[in-house]
């Protein structure tokens, strides 16, 4: 079987990694032996050979203070021996043994299955020697009695005394066989540890030798295999100093071949980029300058709007002033009042617009919290229901029973519905059918708004969301684009489908609370 040059490469490496993974891996396990080993000293022989060590001292002292006992002649001297003794040699002697099998236990839980046979007799005889110190207690109980006596009987003490010391040197001896078997399991261990670490190192040695070997010998089989490319390295330098008009031009059917197509491919796709990246920097220059209209029409909204507020509060007085006038005719009071009529709806109208450009220019931060979408809708349906009775416009709700809440600013989530129905409502000057639908995704929320109106040509629907670009006479250009601006500061988003003649439909998604 023939295989691709890709296979083969990707087989070549593929021995590289294995043959270093197992370098590793071996690497691992011994480290990770090494480290068990090492617990199993430091956390369990040492210690307890460190314990056995406390119970020979302490087990020589005790003999110490036994002799010094016998060998003072005060009564109350012994008395106060023997009372000392009573308190503190048997319940630390026994307290100490204790420890010890339960530290050997311990060990059990992460020592090697070799090593159980000589950690349970570790256990075993710390046990025996418990046993036999409990014997030790009664016999130095026996001569505790018998010195505790004003005038001890002889006889009675030598006899206990001789009992007491045979104890006394089986103990020791005891003790110290346990302290020798573990310093000689000690020493076993680090032996082992050592002659293990040395074997180890050198075969990692020799496993890292060859997997360099493996690698060296992947990469010269790899260069040799590549050696084609090399006539193909003009033509990619050529696009590579950005001749993307370079066509390569080569024929057949090898890899050489295929891969030569891509790059011609490629070349074409970079050509079609370049003219793509040009157009999208002519928008961001056309969004640059939007942005500096944007930034001098709210310079101009605040220059304007003070003005305009007193200019309608003005003319409110004069409509004040006026009802309270006199003229020569009726015709004249007429045309007054329908001139300050004209006046207040121009200072409206113009209000209206900064309103807008102000909104554009400086967008509120929307106040995210969880809303009922449909209750939403109801709402702004309700509110505009008769203006839209006027209009002949039927309203048609598909709200989705099981419609889940939204993260919304619930005023800007309205004033976007308020605009979208309007654009409907005029967008159906004879009247018409307006659907307002709901569909739950798995992320988000989708408003569907569609009416049955004139429609729109696809290079108007395509400059729909630009500022300042409008189809109504009279119209700002900037309710959708704030209402798109709006619903991406949400993190949803805001689109448009329309057939000429048939109709629109806004698409609003926003993501679920």
């Amino acid at each position: 079987m023939k295989l691709s040059l890709a296979t083969r490469i990707f087989l070549g490496y593929a021995v590289v990694l294995i043959t270093f993974g197992m370098v590793s891996l071996f690497s691992v396990t011994e480290l990770h032996r090494n480290r068990l080993e090492i617990r199993l000293v430091s956390q369990g022989y040492l210690q307890l050979s460190q314990d056995a060590a406390e119970l020979e001292t302490f087990h020589t002292t005790q003999e110490k203070d036994t002799e010094r006992m016998l060998d003072e002649s005060s009564v109350e001297a012994r008395r106060a021996y023997i009372r000392l003794a009573r308190l503190y040699y048997p319940p630390l002697m026994s307290q100490r043994l204790t420890d010890a099998q339960v530290k050997a236990r311990e060990v059990l839980a992460f020592a090697p299955a070799s090593e159980v046979p000589f950690i349970r007799g570790l256990e075993n005889r710390f046990g025996e020697i418990h046993a036999r110190y409990r014997d030790y207690g009664r016999a130095a109980e026996t001569v505790f009695s018998a010195l505790s006596t004003a005038s001890p009987d002889r006889e009675e003490v030598a006899r206990a005394t001789t009992d007491l010391r045979q104890l006394e040197t089986s103990i020791g001896r005891e003790i110290r066989v346990l302290r020798a078997a573990l310093a000689n399991r000690i020493r076993e261990r680090v032996d082992g540890a050592e002659e293990r670490e040395r074997t180890t190192g050198l075969f990692i040695i020799g496993f890292s030798l060859a997997a360099i070997i493996v690698g060296l010998g992947v990469i010269a089989w790899s260069a040799r295999t590549l050696r084609p490319v090399r006539t193909l390295i003009e033509g990619v330098s050529r696009i590579g100093r950005g001749d993307y008009n370079a066509q390569l031009g080569v024929r057949g059917d090898d890899e050489v071949a295929v891969l030569a197509r891509e790059f011609d491919q490629m070349a074409r796709s970079l050509q079609a980029r370049e003219a793509q990246l040009k157009a999208q920097a002519e928008a961001l220059m056309r969004a640059e300058q939007l942005a500096a209209v944007g930034r001098i029409s709210a310079q101009i909204v605040h220059e304007v709007r003070n003005p305009l507020s007193s200019i309608g509060l003005n003319v409110e007085l004069l409509q004040d002033g006026l009802e309270r006038a006199s003229f020569a005719s009726a015709n004249d009071s007429t045309e007054v009042k329908e001139l300050l009529s004209a006046v207040t709806h121009e200072v409206d109208r113009l209000a209206d617009v900064t309103e807008q450009y102000l909104r554009m220019a400086r967008p509120p931060r929307p106040d995210l919290d969880p809303r009922d979408v449909t209750a939403v809708l109801d709402g702004v349906l309700d509110f505009t229901r008769e203006e839209l009775e006027r209009a002949g416009v039927e309203v048609v709700r598909e709200f989705a029973k099981d419609t889940p809440a939204v993260l919304a600013d619930e005023g800007q989530l309205r004033q976007v519905f308020l605009n979208l129905l309007r654009n409907s409502r005029e967008a159906m000057p004879t009247g018409g059918r307006l659907t307002v639908a709901t569909r739950p995704l798995e992320h988000d929320v989708e408003v569907h708004v569609s009416d049955t109106g004139q429609g729109m040509t696809e290079d108007v629907r395509r400059h729909l969301f630009e500022p300042f670009f409008t189809t109504k006479e009279g119209g700002t250009g900037l309710g959708l684009a704030v209402s798109q601006q709006i619903l991406q500061a949400h993190g949803g988003s805001l689109s448009c489908q329309s057939i000429p003649g048939q109709g629109t439909s806004f698409v609003l998604r926003l993501p679920r609370a």
